[in-house]
């Protein structure tokens, strides 16, 4: 439990004190976003601002997480660096797209090929390294079952399958948080909520470790306790990070913040056996992504708009709202998300337990 607080502690610490200074750094350089033209009108004052925030993000999660463990003496885990290498890697993806903006200064940076190049590699690497890497008891990071709470014995994936598998929600999840990332504070916020639902969900599969404790109930899963500090560290990153991100915002957190933070959902969402209750936490994010691909799927059939303009926050937007009032209700729905997957997470557990 130590470790989870102060992992949070210090990354809330590193990314608030960080963040005003690459606010500055990239301020002088001129890393400043573009907008798409067709967007609000009121977005287009946000032009200029200083972009690729998630760098702070990302800094401040790692650095919170090797912190943590050098203060109580403690291993870091393959679980624990697997997922940080996953959230590390599509940042770089993420970095790279960013930069490109910025030097071509439009508001599209790496080709869809090269993006999906990037993410494939990164995604493909991680899964092939959670099947192995068991420990004493054979566990390994991630398994090739499909999962709800636990594992589902019925639905075991061959290896190449699993890897395709780990690929989807890698891309589902980075995608995801990316589109979500459009209003001032959206997705740090949302990300924050995510990330303190799986500190709750490793730390209480850590409670319940089948090593621990054998019983009925017990969760089979590699390292709960170190994917627990990583969450926990990410959400602090986002909550310091927010302090600056938050309408209006002096800083954006980019691709490189929003294509890891997805990193980070789909890697703990894989390595604590929770694949689809993750739908359920990350629900606004969910909902975000299908915006668009319905958008794309009603106008190439008939031409006409589904909404207003996608991802769905513009829609509400273009329809009157504040961004302000979009982006608190949709912090609102996402707070319901995480709380119904809790309640869910740990209905199953009593019902597993009887």
């Amino acid at each position: 439990m130590i470790s989870i607080l102060v992992a949070a502690g210090i990354g809330l610490l590193v990314s608030i004190l960080l963040t005003p200074y690459l606010i500055r750094v990239f301020s002088r350089r001129g890393f400043g976003q573009e907008i798409r033209e067709e967007g609000p009108a009121g977005h287009k004052s946000k032009r200029g601002t200083p972009t690729m925030g998630g760098v702070a993000i990302i800094a401040a999660t790692v650095a919170a997480y090797f912190l943590a463990h050098l203060i109580n003496w403690r291993m870091p885990s393959v679980s624990g660096l697997l997922v940080l290498f996953l959230a590390v890697g599509l940042g770089v993806v993420g970095f790279l797209d960013d930069f490109i903006k910025i030097r071509k200064q439009r508001n599209l940076g790496l080709n869809k090929t090269a993006k999906l190049v990037g993410q494939l590699v990164v995604a493909v690497t991680f899964g092939i390294l959670v099947l192995n890497f068991a420990n004493k008891y054979g566990l390994t990071p991630a398994s090739r079952n499909l999962s709800y709470v636990r594992d589902l014995a019925l639905i075991t994936f061959p290896a190449v399958i699993f890897v395709l598998f780990v690929y989807i929600v890698v891309s589902g999840w980075s995608n995801a948080v990316n589109f979500t990332d459009g209003l001032d504070g959206l997705a740090g916020g949302v990300s924050a909520m995510v990330l303190a639902t799986y500190v709750v969900i490793a730390f209480w599969q850590e409670r319940l470790s089948c090593v621990n404790t054998p019983q009925a109930a017990c969760y089979d899963v590699r390292d709960p306790l170190d994917l627990a500090v990583v969450a926990a560290a990410a959400a602090g990153a986002c909550i310091g990070f927010l302090w600056w991100n938050a309408a209006p915002a002096k800083i954006f957190m980019g691709d490189t913040g929003s294509l890891a933070l997805g990193g980070l959902v789909a890697g703990l969402s894989i390595t604590t056996r929770t694949e689809l209750l993750a739908i359920v936490i990350g629900g606004l994010f969910m909902v975000e992504m299908i915006s668009v691909v319905l958008q794309i799927a009603v106008f190439r059939t008939t031409r006409r708009r589904l909404f207003r303009m996608a991802p769905f926050h513009h829609h509400f937007e273009l329809a009157g709202w504040a961004e302000t009032t979009v982006i608190i209700r949709f912090w609102l729905l996402a707070a319901i998300c995480c709380m119904f997957a809790l309640g869910l997470f740990y209905s199953e557990q009593l019902g597993a337990g009887g």
